[in-house]
């Protein structure tokens, strides 16, 4: 197998997941836990045995958690799904995490402003 081609089978087989997963929390999982979920990208093992999706949820850190362990009942049945749809022997075992990415994004930019605000608070000053 080529070099380039086992680096993009786990992209592949995370870009299914991610479709699947997402396709069937719309049209077929009720858990009100859940809610309005976006998942942000999924990260596949080299040996495609586990999948790690990355979600946001709406609400509070409470209600972000509710919906992530909503998310976690539910692997068992979204990985049948998922299985349905991979040409794989091996189905990966589905985990699910918050994506704190664009929290942690924002915060750096609130820090960066507000350094640049004291920058130019400075500079008027002197």
């Amino acid at each position: 197998m080529a070099r380039g081609t086992s680096r993009r089978r786990p992209e592949q087989v995370g870009e299914i997941i991610r479709q699947v997963v997402a396709e069937t929390l719309t049209r077929e999982v009720r858990d009100p836990r859940i809610g309005f979920v976006t998942l942000t990208r999924v990260e596949v093992s080299g040996d495609l045995s586990h999948a790690t999706v990355f979600v946001m949820a709406q609400g509070d850190d409470t209600e972000r958690e509710k919906a992530v362990e909503g998310l976690k009942s539910a692997a068992g049945f979204l990985r049948r799904k998922v299985a349905g749809e991979l040409a794989t022997r091996i189905t990966p075992e589905l985990h699910f995490e918050l994506d704190r990415g664009l929290e942690h994004a924002a915060r750096i930019n609130a820090v960066l402003e507000d350094l640049r605000r004291g920058e130019g608070d400075g500079e008027a000053a002197g």
